[in-house]
């Protein structure tokens, strides 16, 4: 069934015009007065609904029944990245959505290709939040992972607050010789423990970056022998502790 995101108050009984977004989707698709489809705002849980009417550029739903229905994964994963190019940073925000990232932190590093500032930074924003909708809405996710603005990687303090204030684990990936595997950092952390993995561009981290992370309260951890891509490593981690 066609899921859509409806960020607005949602409540069973109610008739409601849909957002541009998932109106011009539902249009798209085809659907006709009386096809079913489940509506979410981020909130928690999902409505079933039905089309009512079909205009030239709006739609109205009729909405059902909530389902408590929640698809989180057991530990909150926040992602603090260096921003890998263009592309890749797009399907990295699209996979680890589906993986059941909480959060991304897009961050500007000295060795990273992209650089975005002021209203370029704000539109790059607002396009990776799209897509992480767009990917919920195909995964079955009823709550989208936020979106941070661009930041610079200098002073990690002013960008690890909310991870702070929810006592997460810190971790850094490190290709440093010696230094001990993500499975093994997070086994005596309690279960449900949050996470945030700082990760590196295509060129990594540089070495005052790390070392900066570090005195910051981030371990050095790593997936294993092989170098990984900017943004397979970051997927490899959520993967890594999407089950732990």
């Amino acid at each position: 069934m066609p899921r859509f995101h409806c960020p607005v108050p949602l409540a069973s009984g109610a008739t409601l015009a849909l957002p541009p977004g998932a109106a011009r989707h539902v249009q798209v698709l085809r659907m006709q007065p009386g096809d079913a489809l489940t509506l979410f705002n981020g909130s928690g849980g999902e409505y079933a609904a039905v089309v009512e009417r079909m205009g030239r550029s709006d739609v109205s739903v009729t909405v059902g029944a909530h389902a408590p229905a929640e698809r989180e994964a057991a530990r909150a994963v926040h992602l603090a990245v260096g921003m890998p190019a263009n592309e890749r940073m797009d399907w990295l925000v699209e996979k680890a959505t589906e993986l059941g990232v909480a959060s991304i932190q897009p961050l500007a590093t000295a060795h990273g290709v992209l650089r975005l500032s002021g209203e370029r930074a704000e539109k790059k924003r607002a396009h990776w939040e799209a897509i992480a909708i767009a990917a919920c809405e195909q995964c079955g996710r009823n709550r989208v992972p936020v979106i941070h603005p661009v930041r610079s990687f200098s002073s990690p303090s002013a960008w690890t607050d909310a991870a702070a204030r929810e006592g997460a684990l810190r971790v850094i990936l490190s290709l440093a010789e010696g230094t001990r595997r993500l499975a093994d950092a997070i086994a005596s952390a309690p279960a449900g423990r949050s996470v945030l993995v700082l990760s590196g561009p295509e060129g990594g981290l540089s070495g005052a970056e790390e070392q900066e992370a570090i005195a910051c309260g981030f371990a050095p951890v790593t997936l294993g022998p092989r170098v990984l891509r900017a943004e397979t490593a970051a997927l490899a981690a959520l993967v890594s502790l999407a089950g732990s």
